[in-house]
């Protein structure tokens, strides 16, 4: 289908397709002097208030109440002198009752002539037809916006994924649901506003552009500030502005906003999300709990009408009373075993590797408590819990416990497994929080490029002195999944971000590989390029011989990826769902989280091992191996780099079939 050809070489209208059809009437009204893109109507209702208002009319009866109604037509239907148009506004829907003896001929072919996807003004009176259909009697219409796409087949929808997010715009006219669920994540928004505000909570606004990465660990996004001739990052926490406030005299702020992570994405997790984050001078965790649990009512009342909902299949209870219990103590409910700084560090390492995890050895006690608890208790964690008393080590902004030095004053909250919530009980002291920024520096110059930066101006106002504070961040995307039943971040971010479409028959990277070469001089726009394997190394074949019989046992298949997710908490693993044609799915978890995206390997046939026992890797069980090609070729800095490419097959090739 085209997009700019409307007519063939001759002139004449290539009537098989829609787009080219829809242009030419487009190009006949301009003809004609008509405008296809109207001028401004001034409707009298919308459809919801007219079914409101018109629910009692009998059927076959008519009335003289002449209303103005606009809206987008999303079926029509040819009768001889009759036509039935379905009109949607940002109410709800309507029919149209269209007869040629009110509109005369010539309006009528008009009318006629209309595709599905346009805009138009209606001006007519209210009737409800025999068999009870309540309609607008058309009198009089005007074209307002001239549709040039087709919109998808009405009885299939808009049906894929990747295809509703890139074009929400269609999304949105074809699954009023998905509208449903923005309405939804609007009220929760306006709740939480009017909660706080309701709490003597002042509203304020702080940079998005940092010249210091501060407020959390992550890996920020970078950009340049031309009149200052600096770089600066999207911040990815609100958190230092807002207590230099606290300290300036503000007793309760906080702040809705955008907060940017350059990591990666999954059903829970997008670079780009909404946070609520607020401060209270004075405060502790106790207040920071009963003023989130408030928050999250408040949201649920707004949005559901209720405190009890469900996601996922799931049912919650954001009611009555939450519970409250330490790291410490719900990681040794969930091990099994005493989980606390008494054990020694090799017990801890023992304890988190036999429960699929793994340890990296500049990991201390408290950093492997949090490894552990993640691994066997987090998932586990469906009504709604306080997590309290979270190890120094991993949280350099919490103000330590009193007479637990290894331990602060912080909360998380989780909901079905997932965290909600970070509250602390806020570090005032400035002595304190310069060793824990020295410490986090010392942290990036060995690698670590999640850790903080050193914030001389945010010690200074410490060291003017802030009174005791209780500080929150609320993640909103989630809590609007959990509110709407959403699965996916991206279901309740209305323009989530995309890679590039994938051309027919191609790959994203293979693409830009080939607009690079295509815009190169001594490219040839026939013969693809050479590919240059000199610096390539790759690792020396096996002498040993393998005999036929133990290599034969290995059983190899094509498999279909019918899903794939970043596994949370892991930087290097996916998790694929896959078809192997045994009608029953299969889960496969592979470290190469480095060399893709999730979404890049949706709908994907691969190679795979499938008779390896079940293996578990971060609490799941993986059950075989997907094959890649390994070798290595120097990095920027010269030295060696692993490459690897994922096998990919032709997707011709069905699920299951055995490799010989």
């Amino acid at each position: 289908m085209s997009d700019t050809n409307d007519t063939t070489g001759n002139g004449q209208v290539v009537e098989d397709d829609p787009i080219a059809v829809r242009r030419a009437k487009r190009e006949a009204l301009i003809a004609a002097g008509r405008d296809p893109y109207g001028h401004a109507f001034a409707y009298s209702h919308h459809l919801a208030d007219l079914a409101a208002q018109y629910e009692g009319l009998e059927d076959g009866a008519s009335t003289s109440d002449e209303v103005k109604v606009a809206g987008r037509i999303m079926a029509k239907r040819d009768q001889g002198k009759l036509a039935f148009l379905e009109l949607r506004d940002s109410s709800g829907d309507m029919q149209l009752f269209c007869r040629i003896n009110a509109l005369g001929e010539d309006a009528f072919a008009e009318l006629k002539d209309l595709d599905v996807g346009d805009w138009i003004g209606v001006r007519g009176t209210m009737m409800r037809t025999k068999r009870g259909q309540l309609s607008v009697a058309v009198d009089s219409f005007e074209l307002l916006s001239k549709s040039l796409r087709p919109l998808p087949e009405k009885f299939h929808g808009l049906a894929d994924k990747e295809t509703r997010y890139r074009q929400r715009y269609v999304d949105l006219v074809m699954n009023p649901e998905v509208k449903s669920t923005f309405e939804k994540r609007f009220k929760i928004v306006a709740a939480i506003r009017r909660y706080m505000e309701d709490h003597g909570y002042y509203e304020v606004e702080t940079p998005i552009l940092h010249p210091i990465l501060g407020g959390a660990n992550a890996r920020p996004f970078v950009t340049h500030h031309n009149a200052l001739d600096k770089d600066f990052y999207l911040r990815i926490a609100t958190e230092l502005h807002l207590k230099r406030l606290i300290v300036g005299g503000f007793e309760k702020v906080f702040e809705i906003g955008r907060q940017f992570r350059n990591e990666g994405m999954d059903p829970y997790h997008n670079p780009e999300f909404t946070t609520m984050e607020f401060y209270q001078a004075f405060s502790d965790l106790e207040g920071m709990m009963e003023l989130t649990q408030g928050v999250v009512q408040a949201a649920a009342m707004a949005a559901c009408g209720t405190t009890q909902v469900e996601y996922q299949g799931q049912q919650v209870d954001l009611g009555g009373t939450w519970r409250r219990a330490t790291m410490i103590e719900l990681a040794s409910e969930g091990a099994g075993e005493d989980v606390s700084f008494a054990r020694t560090r090799d017990e801890l390492v023992a304890i988190l590797e036999r429960n699929g995890g793994h340890a990296e050895d500049a990991w201390g006690k408290g950093k492997l408590i949090a490894e552990i608890f993640e691994a066997v208790a987090e998932e586990k964690l469906i009504q709604p819990t306080f997590v309290t008393e979270h190890p120094l080590e991993v949280s350099p902004l919490a103000k330590k416990k009193a007479g637990e030095p290894e331990l602060t004053e912080r909360f998380e909250l989780f909901i079905c497994g997932h965290e909600y919530a970070n509250a602390f009980g806020e570090l005032n002291d400035p002595i304190d929080q310069a060793e824990r920024f020295r410490k986090q520096v010392e942290a990036k110059d060995l690698g670590d490029d999640e850790a903080m930066g050193y914030d001389d101006d945010y010690v200074r106002a410490l060291e003017y002195g802030m009174p005791p504070a209780g500080g929150c961040g609320i993640g909103i995307d989630r809590l609007a999944m959990l509110l709407t039943d959403a699965p996916s971040i991206r279901d309740v971010l209305l323009f989530p971000h995309m890679r590039d479409e994938t051309p027919a028959g191609g790959h994203p990277r293979v693409a830009a590989q080939a607009a690079t070469a295509a815009a190169a001089p001594t490219a040839s726009a026939e013969t693809p390029a050479p590919i240059d394997f000199s610096k390539v190394v790759v690792e020396p074949l096996f002498e040993d011989e393998v005999d036929f019989d133990t290599f034969s046992k290995s059983d190899f298949r094509a498999v279909k990826v019918k899903e794939c997710v970043a596994v949370p908490k892991s930087k290097k693993l996916l998790q694929f769902t896959l078809d192997d044609g045994t009608g029953v799915d299969r889960v496969i978890l592979s470290g190469i989280h480095a060399y893709y995206e999730p979404e890049e390997l949706a709908g994907r046939t691969l190679i795979a091992i499938t008779n390896l026992p079940p293996r578990k890797m971060m609490g799941i069980e993986s059950c075989g191996m997907l094959l890649s090609a390994i070798h290595e070729e120097p990095g920027e800095d010269g030295e060696p780099e692993e490459r690897l490419n994922l096998l990919m097959v032709d997707d011709r090739i069905p699920a299951g079939a055995k490799l010989y």
